[in-house]
This record gives C-alpha cells, structure tokens and sequence, in this order.
C-alpha cells in the first residue's frame, strides 16, 4: 500500500507542473486581453467625447445664428425653451434649456470651428463648461490652451482657475497683443515660454507648515508633498535632485531642489528663502546657473533658469537688477492663502503696475541726433568764393 501511494505521488508531480505553465500563459494573455480592451475602451471614449463637442458647438452656432441673431430677448427665450422640450422628449436627457444656453455661449465665445476641433480631442464638454463663463477671452484661451498642453482633468482645471493660475503667471503682466502672440504659439506649434510656466505668487498652503519653520522643514515638505508641488509649479516639470552640490575651486555649494522642464528643454534651479529677497540672492543663482550650463546641461538644452521662492519681495529691487536678462524669476511664496478678495487686488495691482511699466518703456522717446552747428559767417563766405573759383573757364 505504500508503494502505491508513493507511486501515485510521482505521477502528480508532472500534472502538477503541466496545469502550472498553462496557468502562467493564461495570466500574461488575459494581461494583454486587458490591456487591449482597456486602450479601445479608452480610444472609444475619447471618439464620442470628441463627437458631443462637436455637435453641442453646431447645435449653439445653428440656434444662436438662425434663430437669436437680431432678435428680441423674450421671443429667442420662447424658442430656446421650446426646443428643449421638443430634443428632450425625442433624444432624453442632455438637450435641457440650461444644456442649450451653454451650447449657444460655447458658440459665441469659441466661433472658430477649427480651434474648437484642435481643442476637443483633449478636452471634455465639462472642461468647456468650466472655461465659457470667464469674462476675459484671453483668460478662456489662456486656460483651454494649458489644459490641453498638460492634460488637466476637470477637477484639477477647476482648482487652477479658483486659484487664479491666469492672473499669478509673467503672461498677464503683458500687454494684450503679446499675450495674444505667446497663447497663438503654444496653439498653433505647441511652443511654450517662460512666462507661461512661472507664477507669482506660489500656493504651498498643501505642506501644511506652521511657524516658525526652517528652510530645511520647507524643501523637506516639499518634497514629501512632491506630487502637490509639482501640480503647482505645472505638470512639465521633472524632479532631479536635492541639496545638488556645485563645486567652484575648493568650495562647495548646494542648490536647494533642480528640476527639468520637457517642454522648455532645460534645468530649472529652485532656491528656497525664508526672507525677503536680497540682492545678493542674484549673485548666488548666477553662479548655479553658470554652473549647471557648463558643467550639468546636455546637448540641445537651453540655458538653465533660476527660481527663487522668498518669503515677500521688492518689485523695485527686481526690476532694477533686470534679473530677466540673467534668467532669473523671483516669486513670492504663501503657506496660508489669504482671503479671495485680498488675493485678487493684489494680483489686479501687480498686473496693472507691470503693463505701466512695460508701456512707458514703450514710449521711451529715442535721442535726436545731435544737429550739426553751422559755420560761422566769415567762413561760410570764404566757402562759396573758394568753390567759385574752381569752376572751369569757358572755353
């Protein structure tokens, strides 16, 4: 008897081994079974998403043509909640007077059907919702653009616009037609700036810090909340390295946190202050930047850039060291966000001071060039008899 039960275990040992690779295989298929479902799933998605923008765009430009243009507020009200009733009672829900009125501001503020084509393979009709009602066309441009280059979601495009991303960024501190140029470059070749991508102020209120603090709590917050603070510098960036030390002749330097920008194609050097922004501030990211060029930057980089974070900062000082030219942008940085309307005057004011001076610089007159003095009397008579006298004698 047990012979044969030691017998009957040989045999099981090879069956065993037999159902397991069949087993294996069946896992790594349904893997890639999955996998290829999940991507049409998602390619399908995308496909009637992209088809819905389309249509809620044509049906607001068809109303809002053949029907609301000039004519009364109460007989384009009467037809507006009439057609709701009618779509809704053949097509179900999706076609209600509120759904209606949002296609027919989509129409108006969105009238090129080809930018609207570009933006809707990225963008969800909720997207589209949370952008119609800004006031400011270059803001609803502003945001749409963005949202498509960094693939927000609904949620987070919301966060950025309660935020005030527009209003904090170097763009809006520029005259219209130069706002209109770099969001017209991002659109048409997806070609992005400097001043689209850095902010002023910064919202750390995620880290949760409380005072006093350190630098240290700081850049450790950071990067234990890196996911969050990568949100707010913008999705392109990539983090590198902390405390990255920089070696000039026997002494040692380090440089607070260093990212990489994708789209910018090159290193971004973060430093972190806990006081005001000192002059002096400029020369020790001058000496990184160098640095990171000679030393750090690969082939086809642009020049790094330089961020420092302080805790408040003189627009006087910036402007008078013309930190722009050393690739060098200083912003403020806010651990408990201050009331809405606190916030939004103080960036309408920073914004109506920058465009005041970018246009007086404008207008800056040229120098005249200096007028030539003429010759004194006696000479300019001893001139003319000079040239007389070399004129030919008749022959």
């Amino acid at each position: 008897m047990m012979a044969k039960a030691k017998s009957t275990t040989r045999r099981t040992a090879p069956a065993r081994l037999a159902d397991a690779a069949p087993a294996s295989t069946a896992d790594r298929l349904l893997g890639d079974l999955r996998s290829l479902i999940e991507a049409a799933r998602d390619q399908t998605a995308k496909a009637v998403n992209s088809a819905l923008v389309g249509l809620y765009w044509h049906i607001g430009k068809r109303i809002r043509e053949d029907v609301l243009h000039d004519r009364r507020a109460e007989y384009g009200d009467a037809i507006v909640s009439t057609l709701s009733r009618r779509l809704t009672a053949e097509y179900g829900r999706g076609f209600s007077e509120p759904s209606l009125r949002h296609m027919i501001r989509f129409a108006e503020v969105f009238p090129d059907e080809a930018i609207v084509s570009a933006l809707r393979r990225d963008l969800s009709w909720t997207h589209f919702k949370e952008i119609l009602y800004l006031d400011d066309p270059l803001k609803r441009d502003f945001y749409a653009e963005m949202c498509r280059i960094e693939r927000w979601s609904t949620r987070t495009l919301r966060h950025k616009i309660g935020h005030l991303l527009f209003e904090r960024t170097a763009l809006s501190k520029k005259p219209d037609e130069l706002i209109a140029q770099d969001l017209a470059a991002l659109r048409d070749e997806d070609r992005m700036t400097p001043d689209l991508v850095f902010r002023d102020p910064y919202f750390l209120d995620f880290l949760g810090l409380t005072q006093p603090y350190a630098e240290k709590d700081v850049e450790q917050a950071i990067l234990r909340e890196l996911e969050a603070f990568i949100l707010e510098l913008g999705t392109d960036f990539a983090f590198v390295a902390r405390q990255k030390r920089i070696s000039v002749d026997s002494e040692d330097y380090y440089l607070d946190l260093l990212f990489y920008h994708r789209r910018l194609r090159r290193l971004v050097a973060v430093e972190l202050k806990l006081d005001r922004f000192q002059a002096a501030d400029k020369g020790q990211m001058e000496l990184y930047l160098r640095w990171l060029e000679r030393y750090d930057a690969r082939p086809g980089e642009e020049p790094p850039i330089g961020l420092i974070l302080c805790a408040e900062r003189s627009e006087k000082q910036v402007e008078l060291l013309q930190l722009d030219k050393s690739g060098i942008r200083v912003a403020q940085y806010l651990t408990e966000l201050p009331p809405r309307e606190l916030l939004e005057k103080k960036l309408r004011d920073s914004i109506r001071l920058a465009r005041e001076h970018l246009a007086a610089e404008r207008r800056e007159p040229t120098p005249d060039p200096e007028p030539k003095t003429p010759p004194p009397p006696a000479a300019a008579a001893k001139a003319r008899n000079s040239r007389r006298s070399k004129k030919p004698r008749d022959a």
